[in-house]
């Protein structure tokens, strides 16, 4: 019996101590956006990121329009990166070297898709299967553009799913590719998805916008003049929209595995539709204006904005 006991309790810890380790772990992140289009909250999303890049483990940036946008627009915020890294990296040694992050930068596919399965699979979606098939962790695709990338991808390579998490902001961006979203949402009911049509619209509507935390006020406040990255982010919108950003502060501020739990990047709900598939709460407390879920990211914005204007202070003489 006390053998027993011995080994229940060292399994115990090992196993504990294991489950710490993991959580513990930067999460493996690539980004693909439609910087350098129409919208220029990408370029904004981008530049937090980037204030934040310490951690995360970045696999890859992955230019994904369709219409405009080029990998030239993420290597433009990744010049700005290089004249702040010196500040950066005093503050933080995990901040990666802007050399290695230019060398995961990718094209993904310039045209939305043209049939209801994807014929093609571009260089970004060539990206996406060599990472997962590489990791035995989960590796978090961050959709702030058309998610035909990842769809090309899953098609190629279905196996890739067990260790993918896809986080994409939708709406506007569905618009653009909806055939390749309904390729993945009728095909691959197995994918894990968070799915924000609505939710991530709380990181610009509602929530505390008083004194400096409106959105006008702390761009000028924090950002501008503050290093090269936030002069960079002034200059393409002098106000905050970004609108993809709340896939990024998911992965900050809550537990990354359980999408109905409390984050900085939203609550989601399940619909039946997959195992692993969560979008917008419709619970009507929660909606902002007529945007589901709104609520559940802005109730957080005092906490996330002065985290990141502690971290704008850096970059004060």
């Amino acid at each position: 019996m006390k053998y027993l006991l011995k080994v229940t309790i060292l399994l115990f810890i090992f196993f504990s101590f294991a489950f710490i380790l993991q959580s513990q772990k930067k999460p493996l992140v690539i980004i693909s956006t439609d910087i350098g289009g129409d919208d220029p909250d990408d370029y904004q999303s981008m530049v937090h990121l980037l204030h934040y890049a310490d951690k995360f483990e970045i696999m890859g940036l992955i230019s994904s329009p369709p219409k405009k946008g080029r990998k030239e627009h993420i290597l433009e915020v990744l010049e700005a990166y290089e004249e702040d890294f010196a500040v950066l990296k005093k503050h933080s040694p995990d901040f990666p070297l802007p050399e290695a992050l230019k060398k995961i930068v990718f094209q993904g596919a310039l045209d939305a898709q043209k049939r209801e399965i994807p014929a093609q699979t571009s260089s970004g979606a060539q990206h996406i299967i060599k990472v997962l098939s590489q990791s035995k962790d989960p590796v978090w695709v961050l959709v702030w553009g058309s998610i035909t990338d990842v769809a090309q991808a899953v098609h190629t390579s279905p196996r890739i799913k067990k260790n993918l998490r896809v986080y994409s902001i939708g709406s506007w961006n569905t618009r653009h590719d909806s055939l390749a979203r309904n390729y993945l949402y009728n095909e691959h009911k197995d994918l894990w998805w968070i799915e924000s049509n609505t939710t991530f619209r709380g990181m610009y509507v509602g929530g505390n916008h008083k004194a400096d935390m409106d959105n006008q006020s702390f761009v000028s406040t924090y950002l501008k003049d503050h290093g090269a990255l936030g002069q960079l982010f002034y200059k393409k919108k002098a106000d905050i929209k970004m609108g993809d950003t709340p896939s990024v502060l998911y992965l900050l501020h809550g537990d990354r595995n359980d999408p109905e739990g409390e984050s900085w990047g939203g609550t989601y709900r399940k619909t039946g539709h997959g195992p692993y598939y969560w979008t917008d709460i419709i619970e009507e407390g929660l909606r902002e204006k007529q945007y589901d879920g709104a609520k559940t990211v802005n109730k957080y914005r005092n906490e996330f904005l002065n985290d990141w204007a502690k971290r704008m202070a850096w970059f004060i003489d």
